[in-house]
């Protein structure tokens, strides 16, 4: 759950997890830019903006964004979400214009807020050890027997899906260690061994897949975290002039922290106290599941702030004006809220999910964008 996210933060979120199977659409190459949206004749919905006036609508692949909503949608709590998503459940498969027709008739258009932030995170797939043996010298933790997590709708409604992180000190409930204390005692339960930059990189996509030498692969996922603030060390290392601003992608921060291996990276590492903690279980192949329970899609799922966003919700993002070199220039797309993350704060912030493996890591790792979000609510519709 960002990563898994309430896994962690995105990638990108230091410079500053979906079914890739048949089971759910590629996301849209953007490779390129859009080209300009179209005038057209579509009518705004009452209280709404007219679908013409989203900057890349007409470019956009309905019929996969559509697919993309029926495998996600199943999740909201909003009783008029729900009857949209059985409507287009029972649609069945959509054409291109069956699907823009469909989308243009149930919902309406609303900008969020002001402009924000667009990030992106992936599931990673790293080697590891079952001993330590350099490099592979970090221990990838167990959930210790003494961290409590909370959820605050427990006890009020409207906090439900915030959690708190502690352990019981004097019966009470004490914040939880920092990652240097963590990391300065021993391990409670270890469940493999990595090195320290790719441990540090799993932590913030809160999941992966783990390769042994014996040729098995375990997904290591999120089991909890210790309930301390995200801290991005970009911006520590752009201000000590190690990195410049348009170079402190993804790539860029592993590689110094693989090449500074040792008490500098550390120092680094451990700039950021938040720190997760993992269970492991047999890889099946598939991408990974978000905060909303159900699989992440490549490109069309997000990680939103659950105190402004509801698990479920269709937006859609205008990304542009990247910080990063070598990112693609815009992200417009439809995409459904289905996960969370430590970092990703704020109504018009969100966390793409770029995917799995090296491409999906090299793409999140660049995106830092300016975003523009638009919500999509259901429009009300006539009475039989």
């Amino acid at each position: 759950m960002r990563w898994i996210r309430v896994a962690g933060a995105p990638l990108a979120a230091l410079s500053l997890y979906a079914c890739a199977t048949a089971n759910g659409p590629a996301p849209r190459s953007p490779t390129a830019p859009f080209p300009p949206p179209t005038v057209e004749s579509t009518r705004p919905p009452p209280g709404g903006l007219s679908f013409a006036s989203l900057p890349g609508w007409s470019a956009e692949d309905h019929a996969g964004a559509l697919r993309a909503f029926v495998a996600g949608c199943g999740v909201s709590g909003d009783p008029d979400l729900r009857a949209v998503c059985a409507r287009a459940r029972a649609l069945g498969p959509a054409d291109e214009p069956t699907a823009r027709g469909f989308l243009e008739a149930n919902f309406r258009a609303e900008r969020v807020g002001e402009q924000g932030l667009l990030t992106a995170y992936f599931a990673p797939r790293y080697e590891a050890r079952e001993f330590r043996q350099p490099p592979y010298t970090a221990a990838v933790r167990g959930r210790p027997a003494d961290l409590v997590t909370l959820d605050q709708g427990q006890f009020d409604p409207g906090l439900a899906g915030l959690k708190v992180s502690g352990r019981m000190i004097d019966g009470g409930l004490a914040p939880y260690p920092d990652r240097s204390e963590i990391e300065a005692g021993q391990p409670e339960w270890v469940l493999a061994w990595m090195k320290p930059e790719e441990l540090f990189f799993l932590q913030i996509q809160g999941s992966g897949v783990l390769d042994l030498p014996d040729g098995r692969r375990l997904r290591a996922v999120f089991s909890a975290s210790n309930g301390r603030p995200f801290v991005p060390i970009a911006r520590i290392l752009r201000d000590r002039g190690v990195l410049s601003d348009a170079d402190t992608s993804g790539d860029a921060i592993l590689a110094w922290l693989a090449d500074h291996r040792g008490a500098e990276a550390d120092e680094v590492m451990r700039r950021n106290p938040r720190y997760v903690f993992f269970r492991l279980e047999p890889d099946d192949g598939r991408e990974p599941v978000g905060a909303a329970g159900v699989a992440l899609i490549p490109g069309r799922a997000l990680a939103v702030d659950p105190t402004q966003h509801p698990m479920g919700g269709l937006y859609w993002i205008d990304a542009e004006a990247p910080a990063l070199s070598g990112s693609f220039p815009v992200y417009r797309r439809l995409a459904m809220a289905l996960d969370t993350g430590g970092a990703i704060k704020g109504a018009a912030r969100a966390d793409l999910y770029a995917g799995s493996g090296p491409d999906a890591g090299r793409e999140a790792g660049r995106v830092r964008h300016i975003l523009t979000l638009y919500r999509l609510t259901p429009t009300p519709q006539p009475t039989p």
